[in-house]
């Protein structure tokens, strides 16, 4: 079923809820008195229909519309959740908040994105309070799934049960903060190390870019897939957190920090740290940027999934969540639909050859798994092996592309399974390879050919007459 999603305030934040929510199947309708929140919203839909299907292995939900609305009132009503993106003066979310609630139904959850205002200051003064709770997203939220969900005893626990089955829903990760505190959990951590940064450039020990180095080239990739105690529990060695406590612990009381005071911003300061980053990479627009940043993120999201680690397990957890059920049998077979992500491309800027292999390999997957030979099958020590295929590359296939493939059994009798493959632009149908596959039946143990149990040599005749003729 489709739910509509109301979006009060469109920057950066509301832009990339609003992509979210449309990108995974619900209809949103935004509102902000921006005259330019169009074309902004626009420039964030468009790297974000480019990354986002990146990450998944199988088609996102047919996308839901968008209606830019002229009040409150209108972007409101009727919506099933409603999340709040402007700027950050507990006055003025006070005053949305009771324009929101004379509009909404009380059913609907009222989520703010603040990233420092505990939700109990934003129930003050709300009509119905209960309604209201924290999901505070990280920046590009249709690609970072952390979303700090901080709720109060107001908060009946129905509505927050569907707060995070709506955020589980959209492939992010709701971590439920039941302890209110300004600036809930992550951001915390971060003006940490961003205070302790400001000291260093202050104090010329390094540059912006010397500490950014510092981050992304070292403990960056390890909190990445880890986080800070786990890492930490590592670095203790065989004696875990403890050793490495008792062995680092007394280095808490050394002068190594300045956390407790705070560098005055001035002009100097702000100067030293604008021109720093300017003269490394000033020469790139904003919007250059953020797709470099988008293209990186995609590649470490889809390395960590491989290995169903940290973010890519909830990726990876999501898209099986996506994936459709098998239905009645196609003329030919859909066996893959999905988009080309940045990590298949090559030095010239397309598909890798390789990846057309990957391609029908998972197209063959699919038609083994429509047979009855899937896990549960190979796990009793029976399964296809590839013996022959065959390529012809017919177009271009670029990263971002979305892509199907067509599927027919030429032959599926005794231990032979032969395939015919078509790959096509899913948006205009245009041929852009095609494969002929010979798959053997074999046993796991023996490591030789065998036939295939009855009821999978059934099925794959079964199918081999339904969709082996040309259509």
């Amino acid at each position: 079923m489709t739910t509509t999603a109301a979006i009060i305030g469109a920057g950066m934040t509301g832009a990339g809820w609003a992509a979210r929510f449309l990108l995974m199947g619900h209809d949103v309708r935004v509102f902000d008195p921006d005259k330019e929140a169009p074309r902004k919203l626009q420039a964030v839909l468009e790297n974000a229909r480019r990354a986002l299907p990146m990450l998944y292995d199988t088609a996102l939900p047919p996308r839901g519309s968008l209606t830019f609305c002229k009040t409150i009132s209108e972007a409101v009503a009727g919506a099933d959740w409603i999340q709040e993106s402007i700027p950050e003066r507990l006055a003025l979310k006070r005053k949305t908040f009771q324009k929101i609630q004379e509009h909404c139904t009380p059913r609907a959850v009222i989520a703010s994105s603040t990233p420092g205002f505990k939700p109990s200051d934003l129930q003050g003064c709300a009509t119905r309070g209960e309604q209201i709770i924290v999901a505070h997203p990280f920046n590009p939220v249709y690609l970072l799934p952390l979303v700090e969900l901080v709720t109060t005893d107001a908060n009946p626990p129905a509505l927050v049960a569907r707060a995070e089955e709506t955020l589980r829903g959209l492939g992010m990760f709701p971590l439920h903060l039941r302890n209110e505190i300004d600036a809930h959990v992550a951001d915390r951590l971060m003006e940490a190390v961003w205070r302790e940064a400001l000291w260093l450039v202050r104090d010329d020990i390094a540059t912006t870019e010397e500490i950014d180095n510092a981050i992304r080239y070292g403990f960056g990739l390890r909190w990445a897939q880890m986080g800070l105690f786990e890492t930490l529990r590592i670095a203790g060695g065989e004696g875990g957190m403890r050793h490495f406590l008792a062995r680092f612990g007394p280095c808490l009381h050394w002068p190594w920090t300045r956390l407790t005071d705070v560098p005055e911003l001035n002009e100097e300061l702000i100067d030293k740290i604008a021109s720093q980053c300017d003269a490394r990479s000033g020469a790139h627009t904003i919007r250059e940027l953020e797709r470099r940043r988008d293209e990186n993120l995609v590649a470490i999201l889809r390395a960590l999934k491989s290995r169903e680690a940290a973010a890519g397990a909830l990726i990876k957890a999501h898209e099986a969540r996506l994936r459709p059920g098998r239905t009645a049998t196609s003329t030919p077979l859909i066996t893959v639909r999905r988009t080309v992500p940045i990590d298949w491309t090559d030095y010239n800027g397309h598909m890798n050859e390789s990846r057309y292999g990957q391609v029908f390999s998972d197209a063959a997957d699919e038609v083994m798994a429509r047979i009855g030979a899937d896990a549960d099958y190979i796990a009793r020590g029976l399964s296809y092996f590839t013996v022959d295929i065959h390529i012809r590359f017919r177009a271009e296939t670029r990263a971002g592309q979305m892509i199907r493939v067509e599927t027919r059994v030429l032959e599926g009798a005794g231990k032979k399974l032969r395939l015919a493959h078509r790959m096509l632009d899913d948006e205009t149908g245009a041929l852009l390879a095609e494969a002929e596959q010979l798959l053997i039946h074999v046993s796991l143990k023996t490591r030789r050919s065998c036939e295939p149990e009855p009821q999978i040599a059934a099925r794959a005749a079964r199918l081999a007459a339904q969709t082996g003729q040309e259509g």
